[in-house]
């Protein structure tokens, strides 16, 4: 069962923390093979940032994600730089508020940023709503396993509010996708 995840933004949307995040769920709490490597740009904030996380059932011999079958995309430079040559059977996840352009692939429109934004008051948190969509959605981790990965990811004091977040991505994930 590989799995070959591909989130894009741009730095400071918490790209990078989400690969981690998800990489970390499968390690550690879904008993399975995970790597995750990232790429941002020079400008680290504004520029283009890019996560891929490859978790599998079997040891991972090649570290390099090749072909992916899932991507997060949450910005529309992302997508135009790392979303638009998606293969057909593949499924995206897409902040509907900030992404404008459509792939060919299956696709679910997130409206992520402003959720986090509206119902949780904090931006900040639209990346942990799209990792709760996502796993909705796909079931690519257990919600158990995400759940704790991201109490143990997310700074101290903000546990409560990332709960919130992710909660927030799981109703959105199974109410707006019927992939």
């Amino acid at each position: 069962m590989r799995r070959e995840v591909r989130l894009s933004g741009f730095g400071g949307q918490g790209i990078i923390l989400s690969a981690v995040i998800l990489g970390r769920a499968a390690a550690l709490y879904d008993d399975k093979y995970a790597v995750q490597t990232q790429v941002y740009g020079p400008e680290a904030r504004g520029g283009a940032s890019m996560g891929q996380v490859i978790i599998d059932d079997q040891p991972i011999l090649y570290p390099e994600v090749t072909d992916p079958d899932i991507y997060v995309i949450m910005s529309q430079q992302g997508f135009e730089k790392y979303g638009v040559r998606a293969r057909e059977d593949a499924i995206m996840l897409i902040d509907s508020g900030l992404v404008h352009s459509r792939p060919r692939c299956r696709y679910c429109d997130i409206p992520a940023t402003e959720e986090a934004k509206s119902v949780l008051g904090r931006e900040i948190v639209a990346n942990i709503v799209m990792i709760g969509a996502l796993v909705a959605t796909t079931g690519v981790v257990s919600r158990t396993a995400i759940e704790k990965a991201v109490l143990d990811s997310v700074p101290k004091g903000t546990e409560e509010l990332n709960a919130k977040a992710l909660q927030r991505g799981f109703d959105l994930g199974k109410r707006a996708c019927n992939l």
